[in-house]
């Protein structure tokens, strides 16, 4: 079994997620906020979703597909968000997605730990290129994406259907070139 990595920042640890986070997981991810801008958290967030998440990490990595990472403040240990990317290695790219839980929203700590994951990808994995996008609903995260270099490419106009409402996308993107420079 491959040892997933883990990643330190200022103020953040970047962990492998254990089982034992699965409460912490369904505490936060399970916030209707916290659902309501993201395409693949569920609401309710039902008990064993979360153990069930988890889970996948481990298979998912061993196969270059997944390299998923705990949020948690190096203080105090607290578990406050997930951050990832989803590999393509064909094409040398990868999708970054995170969330925060909300207790812990407008600290910078969605930047920070972007900002590590992305030079994980582009240092470690070799990306040539990682994207993300966000509903256009929320333009916080359309600012992490921004403070971390990555560019807007577009608007997918109704690309999505959240909750019976078709939803707008905004997209960016960022070449390894540009990031390391």
């Amino acid at each position: 079994m491959k040892q997933r990595p883990m990643i330190k920042s200022e103020r953040l640890l970047l962990r492998p997620f254990v089982l034992s986070d699965a409460n912490r997981v369904q505490l936060l991810a399970g916030n209707k906020a916290i659902a309501s801008t993201t395409l693949n958290i569920p609401h309710p967030y039902e008990d064993g979703m979360a153990e069930e998440w988890i889970g996948t990490h481990q298979e998912r990595f061993e196969k270059g597909e997944l390299h998923n990472f705990a949020i948690e403040l190096q203080a105090s240990k607290e578990l406050i968000g997930a951050i990832g990317l989803v590999v393509n290695a064909e094409h040398a790219h990868a999708e970054l997605g995170y969330w925060i839980g909300e207790p812990y929203w407008n600290q910078g700590y969605c930047t920070e730990a972007a900002f590590e994951v992305l030079r994980y990808g582009f240092v470690e994995i070799g990306l040539h290129r990682i994207h993300a996008n966000h509903l256009s609903r929320n333009p916080a995260s359309g600012r992490v994406m921004e403070k971390v270099g990555m560019l807007h490419e577009g608007c997918r106009r109704q690309h999505y259907q959240k909750w019976g409402v078709f939803e707008n996308v905004e997209l960016y993107g960022i070449l390894g070139i540009d990031f390391l420079g």
